[in-house]
């Protein structure tokens, strides 16, 4: 097949698959940055949300049927959704839906991967895919489908997993499989105590993405009897997955990079070390993750927002940014700014510091405070003088501490309550 016909045969694909993004978990290891928000929602790279990934990759793969499942504190999400994503044209046939918990088969939330799905099965058969892409709505990667779904077709499988390779140690937080030669998936443990290492790489374990690709009339069969099952968590990595594997044909599709053959850049950012360090990543000279790639574009809602502005340049005053990224709507007043990611809206003020931190939007950073090795939620209000990261004992009363030194900040933390509940 030569590159047109393969083109073609790939479009062909994707305009009959119909992604669903389970966007629906709280992600609670990210701390009280999902106080008020779903982990899909968590603000990343200075003007986007995790959410945007993988909606991006369905519209530069070809995918235009989507599906994003919503429950836990989907607020904001569903209002990010609406602001940016409200582009495509129903007339022919491209959508983003929302799917929220909406009890329309069980009287019961969703119970886990597998019910959210199996909760809207009449929606998947009014739209009539030939395959159901699902993908986790928590991860930041830049992957094209299309391959993947044409790997899976042209090994008839049943259900294709995307994978990747990572650390024995980190590989417990994952589902971790095994393959024959022929990448057939052998065995398959959510979450392992003790992760099985690939042959002859005693020190790495093959993790899924939580990437699966269906044939459509196979992943109603398979939703349906799990369903049935009484014992069942519902889950896909830990129900479907393991059941199918012992009588059906279970692909194996290894994320890499097309021009490198190298793994690709794929991150989850489930803790806040994590959220930080990959944040941070991205002001480097040559990031893994770039972009200011014009052929794969990262799509989001932006605010209209005036350019970063820097103000005095007095030798004790001097506004200024060092090896960092600052976005739009930003006011660094007689600061300093040094190797940080600073979302829109932030609004530094004269003689602060702030050094290896992430600050998400709006944020008031008062004059003369210190900020070092912080995660700053949105809306805070850092009080003039204030002094973060430089007193472990001090910062753990007052804030959250991650174990890698990372401080954690947040509105609730300050006293500034920004969601009245009573």
């Amino acid at each position: 097949m030569n590159s047109g016909q393969t083109q073609r045969f790939v479009s062909r694909l994707t305009r009959s698959t119909l992604a669903l993004i389970l966007a629906g978990g709280r992600g609670s290891r990210l701390k009280q940055l999902t106080l008020w928000r779903a982990k899909p929602a968590v603000p990343f790279g200075g003007k986007f949300r995790i959410i945007d990934f993988p909606l991006s990759n369905c519209l530069n793969s070809g995918i235009r049927s989507i599906g994003v499942i919503t429950q836990y504190k989907a607020h904001s999400l569903i209002q990010h959704i609406h602001r940016g994503w409200n582009f495509l044209r129903g007339e022919f046939g491209e959508f983003v839906e929302l799917l929220p918990a909406q009890q329309r088969i069980e009287t019961s939330w969703y119970q886990g991967t597998a019910d959210a799905v199996y909760q809207n099965l009449d929606i998947i058969r009014l739209h009539n895919p030939d395959f159901v892409l699902i993908l986790a709505g928590d991860h930041i990667y830049k992957m094209d489908y299309g391959p993947m779904i044409a790997e899976h077709v042209q090994h008839n499988a049943d259900m294709t997993v995307g994978c990747i390779e990572v650390g024995l140690e980190q590989a417990r937080a994952y589902g971790v499989m095994s393959v024959d030669a022929d990448k057939r998936v052998m065995r398959f443990t959510e979450k392992p105590d003790e992760p099985e290492a690939i042959p002859g790489r005693p020190d790495v374990a093959l993790a899924s993405m939580g990437i699966y690709v269906f044939n459509t009339k196979f992943l109603f069969e398979q939703l349906i009897r799990d369903a049935d099952d009484d014992i069942s968590s519902h889950d896909f990595g830990k129900d479907i997955i393991p059941r199918v594997i012992r009588k059906h044909q279970v692909l194996a599709y290894p994320f890499r990079d097309p021009s490198t053959g190298q793994q690709a850049y794929w991150r989850d950012v489930g803790t806040v070390d994590a959220f930080w360090a990959a944040n941070l990543e991205l002001i480097g000279v040559t990031p893994e993750l770039n972009l200011y790639d014009e052929k794969w574009p990262i799509w989001t809602y932006q605010e209209q927002l005036p350019p970063a502005k820097f103000v005095f340049d007095d030798d004790d005053r001097r506004g200024m940014a060092v090896d960092s990224m600052v976005s739009g709507g930003c006011i660094i007043s007689g600061a300093a700014v040094h190797h940080s990611l600073l979302f829109s809206n932030v609004k530094v003020h004269s003689y602060a510091q702030v050094r290896d931190s992430v600050v998400l939007p709006n944020v008031q950073i008062g004059e003369g405070a210190r900020l070092r090795r912080a995660v700053v939620d949105k809306g805070c209000h850092i009080p003039p003088g204030t002094v973060i990261g430089e007193n472990a004992e001090e910062d753990a009363r007052r804030f959250h501490l991650t174990p890698q030194g990372v401080v954690l900040v947040t509105p609730e933390m300050l006293g500034q309550e920004l969601h009245h509940v009573r």
